[in-house]
């Protein structure tokens, strides 16, 4: 979909391997600059073919010189276009174009002081004197013909590089991460005053023009949906209905695992206030059927992924004989609310933190015999700008910025069996905790906050009387996006509220214990 952007205000990120490639991409696009990531071997045809106003060499985790070292197109050089090398980049287009690259005597990691020494249109408006952050054991001894330092570090005389006629720049720090402040605004300088891009990149225009896009690809065709009620499903299903109304029809399967009132808070939402056409498969008996017994996790999740498939499939094939029956236009595609870090292709490298190929699923593995067309109408986003689509379409904060929940609900937080009376008491706890933290003025300001059902059973004393009965673990956690995290220390006083409330209001519980741990080692969800 990224021919959707006139080809002179995009850019493209050639990914080496650094796990901030996607940090650079998110950069550019704060800057309303529309980027694209595409593995380093692209060719040069594929680019000159797209017709980018720019390109940008991400960092990586090898050294030019190393036998199985990432390389890049050579004829990419003469395509006339501005290139900005951010690290291994920068090292790449040095070695390439006949400089020298060495192993530094002492690595450069961490905060630095960079010093500017020629006037370069990457600094302008930019004082002479700046703080970086760097993240390397290589660095550029000899320029390559028609370059010269523009900048310089106390281990490096060549931190930042310049080919002026061709447009061509080096930065041996990363400019996109927070650690470097004004980093954002050299990237901005490398949009404008090099690539000559326009800022131009809203999400009112985006919306806009997949709106158009939607109505071109469905024609008279009518598209389901499987709406979970998180983030993404949420802002596909808002903008589906911009685009085509009444032609959208949301599945909403109640697998007996939801959150308490869940159901009915994506019935009011979107059947009510939106109006959007929403089939609700009431299926809790069927999965706790399927469940009973079963304590392993990796089992609950095929179990559940399994059964939804059925589900939806029943439900799908319900509407499209009714829709049929009437005579109307057929469902002939699904929506999904694939977003762009799960299409990306990420370059392979050993020992790359980054190094693996996402495959985005569809709504729960949805079988090839539906013969349904895709339609991923937010495919080009960041989770940040699903957000912000969301509240353009009127979505509630309460929905656009709700807290990530897994796939398989209750069911892997209900640790070992699962039964009605063990999901009950889960619920009125989880229910306490959003309460309370929402209250406090925390929810918004963690990744995740959540209660857990233990198969632990304790001597307790309640009213001068002896219990034995379950425990409850809080899981309170901050991350960026969920691959890291840790423990939120929150104030004692908001534990000791959740914690009462819990061992007073529901029925079956007698302790609660928080979790400290951080992921890594552990994970976030204890299943």
């Amino acid at each position: 979909m990224s021919s959707q952007i006139a080809p002179s205000k995009r850019v493209v990120i050639l990914d080496f391997g650094s796990q901030y490639t996607q940090v650079i991409a998110r950069r550019v696009r704060e800057c309303q600059v529309y980027s694209e990531i595409l593995p380093c071997h692209t060719s040069a045809a594929k680019i000159a073919a797209a017709g980018f106003a720019g390109i940008i060499f991400s960092g990586g985790p090898a050294s030019v010189y190393s036998e199985n070292a990432p390389k890049v197109d050579r004829e990419i050089y003469a395509l006339g276009l501005p290139i900005l090398g951010i690290c291994y980049g920068m090292q790449l287009l040095g070695n390439d174009l006949g400089g020298k690259v060495e192993r530094s005597e002492r690595r450069e990691y961490g905060a630095g002081s960079l010093d500017v020494h020629a006037d370069a249109p990457l600094f302008r408006g930019l004082p002479p004197s700046l703080d970086v952050w760097n993240s390397h054991g290589d660095k550029i001894t000899a320029l390559p013909p028609g370059f010269e330092s523009i900048a310089k570090t106390e281990n490096s005389p060549n931190a930042a590089i310049a080919d002026f006629g061709r447009k061509f720049f080096g930065l041996q720090f990363h400019p996109e991460v927070a650690h470097t402040p004004r980093g954002k605004e050299i990237l901005k300088n490398f949009l404008f005053e090099v690539c000559g891009c326009s800022a131009d990149w809203t999400m009112e225009g985006f919306i806009e023009k997949t709106c158009q896009d939607i109505r071109e690809q469905v024609g008279d065709g009518r598209v389901i949906l499987g709406l979970s009620g998180g983030v993404d499903s949420s802002v596909a299903a808002a903008l589906l209905h911009k685009a085509i109304g009444d032609r959208l029809t949301c599945i909403f399967v109640d697998n007996g695992l939801l959150r308490a009132g869940e159901r009915d808070a994506v019935a009011q939402l979107f059947a009510g206030a939106f109006g959007i056409g929403l089939r609700i498969v009431d299926a809790a008996e069927i999965f706790l059927k399927k469940l009973k017994g079963v304590t392993d996790p990796e089992r609950k999740r095929k179990i559940i992924g399994g059964e939804f498939v059925r589900v939806f499939e029943r439900a799908a094939k319900e509407l499209k004989a009714e829709a049929k029956g009437k005579g109307k236009s057929g469902y002939r595609f699904l929506a999904q609310g694939t977003l762009y870090p799960d299409v990306i292709e990420s370059v392979s490298i050993s020992g790359n933190p980054a190094s693996l190929i996402k495959s985005h699923h569809n709504v729960g593995g949805l079988p090839e015999r539906m013969k349904f067309s895709l339609v991923e109408p937010l495919r080009q986003l960041f989770k940040d700008e699903v957000r912000a689509v969301g509240y353009q379409l009127g979505l509630s904060k309460e929905v656009v910025a709700r807290q990530p929940f897994p796939g398989p609900g209750l069911a892997v937080r209900v640790v070992g069996k699962i039964t009605a009376e063990r999901l009950r008491i889960l619920r009125d706890a989880d229910l306490i905790v959003l309460e309370e933290m929402k209250a406090a003025d925390w929810y918004y300001k963690v990744w995740q906050s959540f209660a857990v059902l233990l198969p632990v059973r304790s001597v307790g004393v309640m009213g001068d009387e002896r219990t034995y009965d379950y425990t409850v673990a809080l899981r309170v956690v901050e991350s960026q996006d969920g691959m890291t995290a840790d423990w939120v220390r929150l104030p004692h006083e908001l534990l000791a509220r959740i914690s009462g409330r819990i061992i007073n209001e529901v029925q079956g519980v007698n302790r609660v214990v928080y979790d400290i741990s951080s992921k890594p080692p552990a994970t976030i969800e204890w299943e």
